[in-house]
């Protein structure tokens, strides 16, 4: 390919330049792996969820017993 090494350039612009390009790579792959992460949480709550008894999957929201009421300011 070339035989100019850009990492080893003594022009500190180039320097510079590989190492900003290099940071935002390990911040990428840093991202990545906390993307992963959390994707890894989610299928084990999903397979997790996959061991329960079919009945406590079908049961009513308990959130549909909630009332919101709104205090009457005007009144």
């Amino acid at each position: 390919m070339s035989d100019k090494h850009f990492f080893d350039d003594p022009d500190p612009t180039i320097r510079l330049r590989m190492w900003g390009l290099g940071q935002m790579v390990w911040g990428a792959f840093l991202a990545g792996c906390f993307l992963l992460g959390i994707g890894g949480l989610m299928v084990a709550v999903w397979v997790v969820g996959e061991f329960l008894p079919e009945e406590s999957k079908q049961a009513p929201s308990p959130y549909g017993a909630i009332e919101v009421v709104q205090p009457d300011r005007f009144a």
